[in-house]
């Protein structure tokens, strides 16, 4: 297992105060801002304030990562996001924040993401090597959902007893105790050491995409990822409005429903972690697949614990599929172009969801949140099938009918 590694270990356990800070500081930037505003689609672009940095400036990050040591890119990239987080912090307390704060605060730390998501994942895959890395992915995603088990409950009670501020201090000491372990760590020279230079940035950049076109496993896993950015990860602009206008819960329930979500991400992450096969294409179509029919069913149930209890099986779908895809993407690329390659998967699944928040955020706005759920839903379904059809036909998948009573086979020409 990835923990085996005495690094790998430092690391994770930074990562479980970080990312339950991070979801502290997610619940109350959402429910801040809906505050403000009154507007799903001011939720929603404040999602594309934070992502469009990596949507214009994504493939840069990755060519960062490849080219700088990535602990001390981490230090500095996690250093500013302790900073953003500590001011708006900072004006929450004082009582003067404002819509546009949250906004520019977002816009900071989107590029403070186009850097550091590339850099980490590159990291990860440094520490642990090749035949550890599919482990440490798993377990990367179950300290995520940890936190976000831990960091709405936590997040929801200060904002309902004191308000939005003190979720946002804690991210900001969580970000300097990640900087501080980095510092400590004892990091291999080969880890450690800066890659050579000698080559263009136009064409290290070139490099990186000319892999993925030359390789079907990571161009249908963009491809698939891509569908979900755009309309199958909008979850806190959908259920900022649930919690509004469906089940009126307030802060609470808004809390309520992302910690369901996050106990069905963190049961796939766990099965996800114990799994010892190589992820496979048509397990992801399988997995995106199911997470439309998820959404599709929690658009349809108008009764709260039923509702609930779908949002458990979203999280699972979805988690599993994010697992797999990034686990596909890093066994298949070389560590030379990893950091490229993770930037272009990073830049279609958070890049993406700029375009999509404030498109999902204002047709709630319009048309109301099921009927936006529901449409959701349809097409991640509908990309599913039509993605795993043109996979078939792609590979020359044919039905073949045979005169005896064996059954229909499928035979690859």
């Amino acid at each position: 297992m990835a923990l085996q590694v005495l690094n790998y270990r430092i690391y994770f356990g930074s990562q479980i105060v970080a990312t339950t800070g991070l979801w502290m500081q997610r619940i109350a930037q959402d429910w801040m801002i809906s505050q403000l505003t009154g507007s799903a689609a001011a939720v929603g672009i404040t999602v594309a304030c934070q992502f469009l940095p990596v949507l214009f400036f994504g493939m840069f990050g990755g060519l960062v990562a490849d080219r700088l040591p990535k602990r001390r890119v981490l230090m500095v990239t996690q250093s500013v996001a302790a900073s953003m987080a500590a001011l708006l912090g900072v004006l929450a307390i004082t009582g003067v924040v404002q819509a546009w704060h949250v906004f520019a605060i977002a816009v900071m730390l989107g590029f403070v993401t186009v850097v550091d998501n590339p850099t980490r994942q590159a990291f990860v895959s440094d520490l642990v090597g090749r035949d550890y890395i599919r482990n440490a992915v798993s377990l990367n995603s179950s300290v995520f959902q940890l936190g976000g088990l831990i960091g709405p409950a936590i997040s929801g009670i200060l904002i309902h007893a004191i308000g939005q501020g003190p979720s946002f201090l804690i991210n900001s000491g969580a970000c300097l105790l990640v900087v501080t372990l980095l510092g400590i760590m004892k990091v291999p020279s080969a880890v450690a050491a800066k890659p050579a230079q000698s080559v263009s940035i136009a064409r290290q950049l070139s490099e990186g995409l000319g892999y993925i076109r030359r390789t079907p496993e990571v161009l249908w896993t963009i491809v698939l990822v891509t569908a979900l950015a755009l309309f199958g990860t909008n979850m806190p602009v959908l259920l900022t409005a649930f919690a509004t206008n469906v089940f009126p819960g307030g802060v609470g329930g808004y809390s309520l429903f992302n910690t369901l979500v996050a106990v069905g991400s963190l049961a796939g992450a766990l099965y996800s972690a114990r799994r010892t096969d190589s992820p496979r294409l048509r397990f992801l179509v399988s997995a995106l697949g199911g997470l439309g029919i998820g959404l599709i069913l929690a658009s349809r149930f108008g009764w709260e614990p039923l509702f609930c209890l779908t949002l458990v099986g979203i999280g699972m779908m979805s988690l599993l599929f994010m697992t797999s895809a990034n686990s596909l993407v890093q066994m298949t690329a070389p560590h030379a172009v990893r950091g490229r390659v993770m930037s272009v998967y990073l830049l279609m699944l958070l890049g993406c969801q700029a375009i999509g928040g404030p498109i999902v955020g204002v047709v709630i706005d319009r048309i109301g949140v099921q009927s936006t759920m529901l449409l959701c839903g349809s097409i991640v379904g509908l990309a599913a099938v039509g993605a795993g059809l043109a996979m078939a036909r792609q590979s020359k998948l044919t039905v073949s009918v045979s005169r005896s009573r064996m059954p229909l086979q499928i035979v690859h020409r």
